[in-house]
């Protein structure tokens, strides 16, 4: 059966096909923001693919969307008596420090749609106040009245027993979503499940509409969704987990990242995603980082995700002069509609494609292999209107938007790297995305680097990584308990039915009981701490200690104080997919000569070398273009690339 991987991003849908014999296809479209499965289909059909023998594998940005431009289906909030404006009033962290008049954030659920009912518990699981057959008919009207499209359920300490959630529930008009805190996120913090509950809930139906019309649509081939953690889960399921969709694509990205870098003996890279809109840079040491401590937008998503960095830095990204003459670069995008101006869709303002086409370093003829011709004077003209007001020349506008971004993304690398005490150098530079290679060089020199790796088909490598990511399930529980009193048979006893849970939703996919790999985490800390460390469990002891050494690496200390045990984890995986990536063949014909272009900054011509072209062990020094249907590669004064047998490019300076 042929493997179909898709990242829908905000400018271009990517599309990486591998077929039986091991071939393998690149397709890119413009995405279509309003309806993502309309580009989708559009690719389907341009591949002219038969969906009978086809299955799918999808990072979908539709949750991602809908929470970041606040249109999440309409949910009401039910939590216990005197507790409604725990969502609005959050961690009274404030964006501005020492702003004196703040603006007021939107709170997350209106409060017409937080509703209040008995069911309340202790910190141990005792009734405080029992919940009622008129607490539920009360909750039933309002439900009635209301009308809204889903449901988030959050009771104090639910975690420890959900009985009063399952009858609230049970209660709800039927065809509503419901999302009930015990399920997506059974852990303390009624602040943070609260909100990750109501992220669910509000994805839900959307993704649920989405996914049934991709579905309908690609049908009968069956279609699996990456989910952030870099796990994939069947679509008929995601609906039900639509928190664990959120940042899905880039996390297709990561998965392909480790996945070529070990093809190129490389297993310690610091990523960057640079796609349209935005720029997604993580660490890579063997196994990707998972945390649970990221965010979307102005909420905290507490769900497993891959540990990255995102900021608005994208080829789309639009330069600006500010109101004190300073020249800016994002985050405000052109997207797809109308994109870059000189994609010629009606764009006006210069974006960093426009700049990199002024300095020579995109060719109009060869973007999306020839698919789609540049408009050279349209893209020009747009970084004139820059220029003027700078009072410089168009290829001094253009190296600066293009200097601009590359500070913003180095900024974002120092973040996962000498903000956590590592030092980049000790790293490999790896780049993809359709922009990617156009930055990596001046990217790894203004980081200190040396080494670099453009992996082979950079421009879609989200979409590969799509098929390099196995079918899995992150689990967790709150215990709550000082480590030392807790006995192997009571950690058995919490981590069992976590495990028979992920195995059945994981057997319902077709893996067999047999093929599942199950890891067993606590999360661990210092009495009185507010962050913890997630640590392999092996026994007491030994879970401790791992904890001590996580401590001092990332604090420069250990403390003589006992440790805590916050919660439990699992993580359950199928076997994990081996896409074969065929070698270059060795007897393939070096192209007798590149053709030549001109590049802004640099006396004479550069070659170009068509990607395609290359055989393995073959050295280019730059400067030098390296081109290719979905992305291109500027290789600076100073650095040389090699090729290895699967097609990277190691790049030295």
């Amino acid at each position: 059966m042929d493997l179909l991987g898709i990242d829908t991003g905000g400018t271009f849908t990517d599309f990486v096909l591998l077929r039986e014999d091991g071939t393998l296809c690149v397709h890119k479209v413009l995405s279509t923001p309003d309806a993502p499965e309309r580009a989708i289909l559009q690719g389907v059909r341009d591949m002219r693919l038969a969906p009978d023998t086809l299955r799918v594998v999808h990072g979908s940005t539709v949750a991602t969307n809908a929470v970041l431009e606040g249109k999440t289906a309409t949910t009401v909030y039910i939590t216990n008596t005197g507790l409604a404006d725990v969502l609005s009033i959050g961690r009274q962290a404030r964006r501005e420090l020492y702003a004196l008049q703040p603006p007021r954030p939107r709170p997350p659920v209106p409060p017409e749609l937080c509703l209040e009912t008995g069911g309340r518990r202790g910190a141990d699981g005792s009734v405080l106040e029992p919940l009622t057959d008129e607490h539920l008919a009360r909750l039933r009207r309002q439900l009635e009245s209301l009308q809204p499209e889903a449901v988030a359920i959050n009771l104090l300490f639910s975690f420890l027993d959900d009985t009063d959630e399952k009858r609230i529930a049970a209660i709800v008009p039927e065809g509503l979503f419901v999302s009930r805190s015990s399920a997506v996120l059974p852990e303390y913090r009624e602040y943070e499940r609260g909100i990750t509950t109501w992220l669910n809930a509000g994805a839900g139906p959307l993704l649920a509409g989405y996914l049934g019309r991709l579905g309908e649509g690609v049908a009968p081939a069956p279609v699996a969704v990456m989910q952030g953690s870099g796990q994939t889960i069947a679509a008929e399921q995601a609906a039900a987990h639509g928190v664990h969709m959120l940042l899905s694509g880039p996390a297709g990205g990561l998965a392909g990242v480790r996945y070529v870098g070990e093809l190129a003996g490389e297993r310690r890279l610091l990523s960057f995603d640079m796609g349209g809109t935005s720029t997604d840079v993580a660490l890579v040491d063997g196994e990707p980082v998972l945390t649970t401590e990221g965010r979307i937008g102005d909420y905290p998503l507490c769900v497993p995700t891959v540990d990255m960095h995102t900021i608005g830095a994208g080829g789309g990204s639009l330069a600006r002069v500010d109101a004190g003459g300073l020249l800016q670069a994002g985050p405000e995008s052109a997207g797809a509609s109308p994109g870059p101006a000189c994609y010629g869709a009606g764009g006006r303002q210069a974006t960093v494609t426009d700049a990199n086409l002024v300095l020579g370093r995109l060719l109009p003829a060869g973007f999306l292999g020839g698919g789609m011709q540049l408009d050279v004077a349209a893209g020009r003209s747009a970084v004139a209107d820059v220029a003027r007001q700078l009072d410089c020349s168009v290829e001094d506008a253009a190296a600066g938007v293009v200097r601009i971004v590359n500070e913003h993304m180095a900024a974002a690398l120092r973040v996962i790297s000498v903000q956590r005490g590592l030092d980049p150098r000790d790293f490999v530079l790896a780049c993809f995305g359709g922009a990617g290679g156009l930055h990596v060089c001046e990217l790894a020199q203004s980081l200190g680097m040396r080494r670099a790796l453009v992996p082979v088909h950079a421009g879609v490598l989200s979409a590969l990584g799509m098929l390099a990511a196995p079918r899995g399930r992150q689990l967790s529980r709150t215990v709550g308990r000082p480590l030392a009193e807790v006995d192997e048979a009571t950690l058995a006893a919490t981590f069992t039915p976590l495990e028979e849970q992920g195995m059945a939703e994981l057997n319902a996919e077709g893996v067999a009981r047999d093929d599942v790999r199950v890891r067993r985490l606590l999360d661990l800390r210092y009495v009185g701490q507010s962050y913890h460390f997630s640590v392999p469990w092996s026994d007491v002891a030994g879970s401790a200690e791992a904890f001590q050494l996580a401590h001092e690496e990332r604090y420069g200390h250990r403390l003589d104080m006992p440790v805590e045990l916050v919660n439990v984890r699992v993580n359950l995986h199928g076997p994990v997919p081996r896409p074969q990536l065929a070698a270059l063949p060795a007897e393939r014909q070096r192209s007798v000569a590149p053709s030549h272009a001109v590049v802004s900054g640099v006396d004479g011509a550069v070659p170009v070398w068509p990607r395609t072209d290359l055989v393995p062990g073959q050295c280019i020094e730059g400067p030098a273009l390296v081109t290719e249907q979905v992305s291109t590669t500027w290789l600076a004064p100073g650095w040389n690339a090699t090729v290895d047998t699967c097609g990277n490019l190691h790049l030295r300076r």
